[in-house]
């Protein structure tokens, strides 16, 4: 007997594309509520913000519900600063707080009901000390897009010890690197100890309005010193925004937090220092 195997190659491949279209309903348990905290308090003076939403059904297509009329403060120790709610489930300090580095501060947060079995809710962070920004560079690449993209470099002296650390950018006051899959994060293993000279933290393409750059243009780079487990929130974090690789590979584990009760989210306490340069005149 003769096969046509061109035939019989489609004929799997058909039977493997009908049974990959195949509906799969998958029962999900959506009764279990938590409580999902974005917080941090810094070296800089200002007012700064907890936010308490909830987690909420994967088919609730509306903003995460806020949690109001709960009682927030954050402490070291000495002294306690109490939290206004300014909006739904938005809490702030007043604007003349600031963080001290070496103090570690504990967030306190009492609900006005319980949320995943549970009233109050806590979490502490250190704030480390972080090392002089002495400057940074920008260096246009014409020919690695359309338009170009430009460099962002970094300049300064890294302590002997192990570090963690995360860099922000904004142009003309208003941060371009606004979304957490837009920070770069990084620990200082390879240049533990040394002078980071010319150290590349971001790429700005000029094809993109709201990243592109005109001569005239002030950028401004914050480099904040953070804790290993802060690092290693927002890798794992960034990696549940990229999506896993290789595609079919097993879903990824919650991401771990630092809120007590098993709550979901972050408090983060750090230190800040930032340098700026303006663009100049480019072809």
């Amino acid at each position: 007997m003769k096969f046509n195997t061109g035939v019989f190659i489609i004929s799997i491949f058909s039977m493997l594309v009908i049974s990959c279209t195949e509906r799969i309903d998958v029962d999900l348990d959506e009764s279990y509520i938590r409580l999902v905290v974005d917080g941090a308090i810094t070296t800089d003076t200002m007012a700064h913000t907890v936010r308490l939403s909830k987690t909420s059904s994967y088919y609730y297509n509306m903003p995460a519900p806020m949690v109001t009329g709960a009682s927030v403060s954050i402490t070291d120790g000495n002294r306690t600063f109490k939290l206004k709610e300014n909006s739904p489930g938005i809490y702030r300090t007043a604007s003349s707080v600031y963080g001290v580095t070496g103090k570690t501060y504990t967030l306190n947060i009492t609900l006005s009901g319980p949320i995943g079995g549970y009233v109050e809710y806590s979490a502490s962070s250190t704030i480390y000390p972080v090392t002089r920004l002495d400057s940074i560079g920008l260096l246009l690449h014409p020919d690695w897009s359309t338009s170009g993209i430009w460099e962002v470099t970094c300049y300064a002296q890294d302590p002997p010890t192990f570090d963690y650390y995360r860099f922000l950018v904004s142009k003309d006051g208003v941060m371009v690197s606004d979304t957490l899959n837009e920070w770069f994060v990084t620990d200082d293993k390879y240049f533990n100890g040394n002078y980071a000279n010319g150290a590349t933290i971001a790429y700005l393409e000029q094809d993109l309005p709201e990243v592109g750059l005109r001569p005239g243009d002030k950028i401004t780079v914050e480099m904040n010193s953070i804790g290993k487990d802060y690092a290693e929130f927002l890798w794992a974090a960034q990696t549940e925004l990229f999506g896993s690789n290789p595609l079919f590979s097993g879903p990824p584990a919650n991401v771990t937090g630092n809120i007590s009760h098993g709550a979901v989210g972050f408090f983060a306490a750090y230190s800040c220092s930032r340098a700026f340069a303006i663009t100049p005149e480019f072809k």
